[in-house]
């Protein structure tokens, strides 16, 4: 799933946060999906943030009219049900991070900078940033990026787990497809329960928890996945998953 707004470095108008909630939802009806994988079309930017261009000109009105549509996109990311990966390749600031904490997983290359300045604007991150940086990284480091809007930059961004996979320049796409594909590669009906769980079972009691994980291995365990991937370990051969039709979208 590619950004394409390269012009405006991806800056997120209504009517591109309206289009990337289409196709989101797409890809979460699509049953054969394993995994999306969200990139941009240019290498200066993920997403530069909002349009604020087009918010110059917007009244009280225009905000909040415009506020479910963002808050719609982002919540399309959070809720598909396969495992998502953001490659990071230059700016991903604002709404831009919060697209990509969005994300399960995030890859950046070596030219990736991350940051939520809305403060810096007279705003607050309203995609997700505070909380998904908080349980990424502590209350600490989004106090400090929230607090001052600053950019950090990828090797930074890496150290205090902002995102998970560093490489060299230009690899972040290649990188997170191969992430996807190994995803892939697993049961899709395990993949997706185990998603599941973890995104229950976050902020839960331990007890809690537990019994997330316990529904999510009884899912897995009746399936025709877990039969096939027994018997595919002793075949030593590649399982033949029954869940699956066909290759992650991308």
């Amino acid at each position: 799933m590619v950004l394409n707004r390269p012009e405006a470095m991806n800056a997120l108008s209504t009517a591109m946060a309206r289009d990337l909630r289409s196709v989101l939802d797409e890809a979460g009806a699509e049953t054969g999906v394993c995994a999306v994988v969200l990139c941009s079309a240019t290498e200066r930017a993920f997403c530069a943030g909002a349009d604020l261009k087009e918010r110059a000109s917007f009244t009280d009105a225009d905000m909040a009219a415009q506020r479910p549509v963002l808050r719609a996109a982002f919540e399309a990311v959070r809720a598909l049900e396969v495992p998502s990966v953001a490659a990071l390749a230059g700016y991903a600031l604002g709404g831009g991070f919060e697209l990509a904490l969005s994300c399960d997983l995030i890859v950046a290359d070596t030219t990736a900078v991350v940051g939520l300045p809305e403060t810096s604007v007279g705003l607050v991150p309203g995609g997700g940033g505070t909380q998904l940086v908080l349980r990424r990284a502590g209350p600490a480091v989004a106090a400090d990026l929230v607090f001052t809007g600053r950019r950090a930059p990828a090797e930074e961004a890496f150290r205090l787990g902002l995102v998970d996979r560093l490489v060299e320049r230009g690899r972040a796409r290649s990188a997170a497809l191969e992430l996807a594909g190994a995803i892939a590669a697993n049961s899709p009906l395990a993949v997706r329960a185990a998603k599941r769980a973890l995104r229950l079972g976050a902020g839960a009691s331990l007890a809690q928890g537990l019994e997330v994980e316990e529904a999510a291995w009884r899912e897995a365990a009746s399936s025709l996945d877990r039969a096939e991937g027994i018997r595919a370990f002793v075949e030593k051969r590649p399982p033949a998953w029954p869940s699956r039709s066909r290759e992650p979208f991308a």
